[in-house]
């Protein structure tokens, strides 16, 4: 979720509205799921880490689904 939270302050408040747009949701419903900790499903993660180019990895959001990212995985840390 850091990610995601990471990607969202470095991007003006339009461009935010924007990226969730791209990514099928609204950025309400995204600030609302960093601040209560939610888990977002399978479908939206991978939405989130496309629309943002791979900034927000799905691997972070759902490592439960998507498992370790290419980097953990070959014994690199990010």
């Amino acid at each position: 979720m850091e990610s995601l939270r990471a990607y969202l302050q470095k991007l003006a408040v339009p461009q935010q509205h924007e990226y969730a747009e791209r990514a099928g949701t609204s950025l309400g419903y995204l600030r609302k799921s960093l601040s209560v900790g939610s888990r977002f499903g399978g479908v939206l993660a991978r939405r989130l880490d496309e629309a943002s180019g791979g900034e927000v990895p799905r691997y972070e959001l759902r490592p439960d689904i998507f498992g370790e990212g290419p980097e953990e995985a070959a014994g690199q840390s990010r």
